[in-house]
C-alpha cells in the first residue's frame, strides 16, 4: 500500500509507471550498459526528489514505478530522465550511437499512468518481471 506524505499544508500519495523505449526498438539494455541506466535513473530521481519504487529493463525498453509530490509535471520528470540518462549513458559508452546510426538513444514518445492502492501491486509485479517473460 502507498504511503502518505505530508507537505506544507497538503497530504498526497502520488506514484506513476512510467514506460519509454530506445530509439529503433535496438536491444542495447544489457550488461553494464543496462546497470550504468539504472544508476543513472536512480541518481537522476534523487536529484529531482522523486523516489524509483520499481525499476526494470528488457533490452529495449524502460519501466519505472515512481513516486513524486504534486509540485512535479510529467513531461519534466519524464524530460530529466530521458535527457539526463540519454547524455550521460552516451558519454560514457560512446559506441552506443553507431548502433542507433548517429540518432537519438531514447524515442520521443513515452507510457504514463498514474498507479492507485488498487494497482499498486499489480504494477510492481509487472515491472519486477520484465526480464522473465
Amino acid at each position: 500500500m502507498s504511503e502518505v506524505h505530508h507537505g506544507r499544508g497538503y497530504v498526497y500519495s502520488i506514484q506513476y509507471h512510467l514506460v519509454w523505449c530506445v530509439t529503433y526498438r535496438h536491444h542495447i539494455l544489457h550488461g553494464d550498459i543496462d546497470t550504468y541506466v539504472k544508476k543513472l535513473l536512480n541518481q537522476i530521481a534523487l536529484d529531482n526528489d522523486s523516489q524509483i519504487i520499481e525499476m526494470e529493463s528488457d533490452k529495449d525498453h524502460i519501466h519505472l514505478f515512481i513516486e513524486c509530490k504534486p509540485q512535479h509535471y510529467i513531461p519534466n520528470i519524464m524530460k530529466a530522465f530521458k535527457g539526463v540518462s540519454a547524455r550521460l549513458l552516451l558519454k560514457a559508452y560512446p559506441e552506443l550511437k553507431k548502433s542507433l546510426w548517429g540518432g537519438p538513444l531514447w524515442n520521443p514518445s513515452y507510457f504514463v499512468a498514474t498507479v492507485s492502492e488498487n494497482t499498486d501491486e499489480q504494477i510492481r509485479h509487472y515491472i519486477q518481471h520484465q526480464k522473465k517473460k
